[in-house]
């Protein structure tokens, strides 16, 4: 996750400097006022891959051992609130829905019943983040973002009376979480463009133990927290 997270950000960085290259000319301003408004508001659309950070209680455990996670891409939507502190920094709320999947595979068994778990989650995620730019570059401006949020996980089946010995993995129901990442305005003639990546990580314990303390695929779960990666085009 952190080499992916790495790579995306080298990619976006040499994306901006390319932007700025071509930018550096003196041109029309578009939406010369659009940022002397002090609230705004705008949609957002985009990819999420999520993935799962996962401690041991038994600290030998291996790579023979280790639970594995299998990502895929998932989809998310939501609104933005935008309020202007001052010339370089924002306080955005971004509510939204995310889709995602994550399937586990647990060590020691032969049966796909037992060894797979294929984890769906529909989160609500609210996000209070803190935007900070750069001088406006003739129609671009870079920022970093950084916040908390948290989220409503509609598919944790916490509640659930059956756990893993019937089939059902479970997690907690509400989540907190760090959020940081960067991004580029661009403003276009009829509305402000933004793409933007933003790693997230979660603060608190997900998993819900199963009702046997010697369970074979929570016994030695110490802590299991999500992390992901969240591409979004944001319209304004």
């Amino acid at each position: 996750m952190k080499k992916l997270f790495f790579i995306l950000a080298v990619l976006f960085i040499g994306h901006a400097a390319n932007a700025q290259w071509f930018f550096n000319k003196e041109r029309i301003a578009n939406l010369e006022n659009f940022d002397k408004k002090r609230f705004s508001w705008g949609y957002y659309l985009g990819f999420n891959s999520y993935d799962f950070k996962i401690d041991y209680i038994d600290q030998y455990a291996d790579d023979n051992t280790d639970i594995q996670v299998a990502r895929s891409a998932g989809f998310n939507v939501g609104l933005i609130g935008d309020m202007r502190l001052n010339e370089y920094l924002n306080l955005r709320l971004e509510p939204g829905l995310y889709f995602t999947q994550r399937d586990l595979t647990f060590p020691g068994f032969t049966e796909p019943k037992d060894y797979l778990r294929e984890v769906k989650s529909t989160y609500i995620h609210l996000p209070l983040l803190l935007k900070v730019s750069t001088k406006r570059l003739n129609n671009i401006k870079p920022f970093v973002v950084g916040g908390v949020s948290t989220s409503i996980n509609l598919s944790s089946n916490e509640a659930n009376p059956e756990d893993n010995e019937q089939g059902k993995f479970r997690m907690t129901k509400g989540t907190n979480y760090y959020e940081l990442g960067f991004g580029i305005d661009f403003y276009l003639y009829y509305f402000k463009f933004t793409p933007s990546i933003r790693g997230v990580f979660a603060l608190n314990d997900e998993h819900v133990p199963d009702d046997d303390p010697n369970s074979p695929w929570t016994g030695n779960i110490d802590k299991m927290a999500t992390r992901g990666i969240f591409i979004n085009f944001t319209f304004q």
